[in-house]
């Protein structure tokens, strides 16, 4: 069984587990999080590996990139956030892609953060203390702020970095005069020197690098950068009195994004080097953005946790009050209908904010059944008369037959009474919603196993969204129509072990939706 710590602190401590499929860049995620304190790292190579060592070892957070052969890192969320023992689990995904819909596919797959690559040292930092302070279910006292390694005056200058690497100091002098007012700057006369600006934990933005120059020259500088996962994706601009088509194409090869001859004229570097910058800021814009949304949909999440919590109370007291009249047997039949009638709207506002709850744990994996007897037949009829009273002004007829003789007892369906009533609410309405004025709506219970309820209705649905009738946002003909009803409805039957299907006639003009549920043991 595994186990989940509580409100971990970043410390010695602290359980990680890496996943990456590319070595070079795992050891560097390792020795980032051994920098910040941490002793207990742990790695795999993709996810299906992944899984295996959460089931068998507690930790606190993951680190897990995207793409990896195998299992991939979003298969790797969605089947943690599936596991109860590894749902509240932090997961940090690290990726290079970061299309808006891959975004939102994370965040609603459970992802605690994202981090957008090529990324800092002190960006890792800040999204591991914050993943470990993050939990879906109550709230936790706030971790220690990160420690920076940087000084006072590095981490509030927030502006892009130029690394300017030449041999020649009037040079440096020259080059960093140019660009000093619009961005930070950082100068170094050797490659080694350059190497360590390039690989630390605040690397450069830009580098503009030289050639010629003693001991590790700016050819083997690019290599060497590009073997190094921090720096491997940092734009180069080479400048140098090299002008011949083999040395540009060399440098080119080294992945230089331009490539500019001494003697240098300020006034063509300026506007090369600023377009690359406004490069930089787009990538770091897409963090920010990345960063949002995921700040969006955890408050948004944390709003109605709270407003379902705050309702959710009150209702089920009121309902409970509804259902004990229900027993009186001093109440007049005009009472007992009026009492009913309360009792189905309870239900309905009770179904509205659970199923906003529960749709998006199915949807995410998330979703656990507590199965119990359900009095189906008591719940059809109810939304039937309901649906009558909404749909009068069509002139329906609407017929409910629950397929039980006088003086048996009605079968019972083995699921969760609110899902249940959500679902099947959603198929009667889309039914009324699609029958014809003054055409017939029919509902069918057919005592077997597994239970069978069948939803009929005159008018055959069109053609064209036959085959997509129970997918999302698929809807004809309806004036405000969100095509969500067939499709949650399905969803909430699946996640009781039961199924639904759709059947259409053009020859008879109608339609009829059938749903399966498992049956309560013992009940008929």
């Amino acid at each position: 069984m595994t186990l989940l710590a509580e409100s971990p602190r970043l410390g010695p401590e602290t359980r990680v587990l890496v996943v990456d499929d590319f070595e070079a860049m795992c050891k560097v995620t390792v020795n980032q999080l051994r920098q910040m304190g941490v002793e207990r790292v742990v790695t795999a190579r993709n996810g299906a590996e992944a899984l295996r060592k959460l089931q068998g070892a507690r930790f606190d957070i993951v680190l897990s990139d995207w793409n990896m052969p195998v299992m991939s890192g979003i298969e790797l969320l969605q089947a943690m956030r599936a596991d109860p023992q590894l749902s509240a689990l932090p997961f940090v995904l690290i990726t290079a892609e970061a299309e808006r819909q891959k975004v939102t596919e994370a965040i609603a797959s459970g992802v605690t953060s994202m981090l957008i690559k090529p990324y800092a040292p002190q960006q890792l930092i800040d999204r591991v203390q914050k993943a470990l302070r993050w939990t879906p279910r109550r709230p936790v006292a706030a971790a220690a702020p990160p420690t920076s390694q940087a000084g006072a005056s590095e981490t509030t200058d927030t502006r892009p970095t130029i690394l300017m690497v030449d041999d020649t100091p009037d040079n440096l002098v020259l080059l960093s005069g140019l660009f000093r007012d619009e961005f930070r700057v950082r100068l170094a006369q050797t490659g080694e020197k350059a190497l360590q600006f390039a690989t630390s934990d605040r690397p450069p933005d830009l580098v503009l690098l030289d050639v010629m120059m003693p001991g590790i020259d700016g050819f083997e500088v690019a290599r060497r950068m590009r073997e190094h996962p921090s720096s491997q994706t940092i734009p180069i601009i080479f400048v140098t009195t090299l002008s011949t088509a083999d040395a540009r194409l060399q440098g080119l090869d080294l992945g230089a994004v331009d490539f500019i001859t001494k003697p240098v004229d300020p006034e063509t570097l300026k506007p090369r080097v600023r377009n690359f910058m406004r490069y930089v800021q787009l990538r770091k814009g897409l963090q920010a953005e990345v960063d949002g949304m995921l700040e969006a949909a955890q408050m948004r999440e944390d709003v109605e946790r709270i407003t379902r919590h705050d309702l959710r109370g009150p209702l089920a007291g009121a309902l409970g009050v509804a259902q004990a009249l229900l027993q009186d047997d001093a109440l007049g039949r005009r009472q007992i209908e009026q009492v009913e009638l309360i009792e189905d709207i309870l239900m309905r506002v009770l179904g509205m904010i659970n199923l906003s709850a529960e749709l998006y744990r199915i949807e995410t994996g998330r979703f656990e059944l507590k199965a119990a007897p359900v009095r189906i037949g008591e719940l059809l009829r109810r939304i039937v008369e309901t649906a009558r009273v909404t749909f009068a002004e069509k002139k329906l007829s609407i017929s409910v037959d629950t397929d039980v003789p006088v003086g048996s007892e009605p079968p019972q369906a083995l699921g969760d009474a609110t899902l249940c009533f959500s679902a099947l609410q959603n198929l009667v309405k889309n039914a009324c919603e699609a029958a014809p004025n003054h055409g017939t709506v029919t509902v069918r219970l057919l005592d077997q196993t597994p239970l069978k309820i069948v939803i009929e209705n005159k008018g055959a649905v069109p053609e064209p969204i036959r085959e997509y009738f129970f997918d999302k946002f698929v809807t004809a003909g309806k004036q405000g129509g969100t095509g969500l009803g067939t499709y949650s409805a399905r969803l909430l039957t699946r996640a009781q072990h039961g199924d639904v299907e759709m059947e259409t006639s053009d020859d008879e003009n109608l339609t009829r939706v059938i749903m399966y549920l498992p049956r309560a043991a013992g009940a008929r």
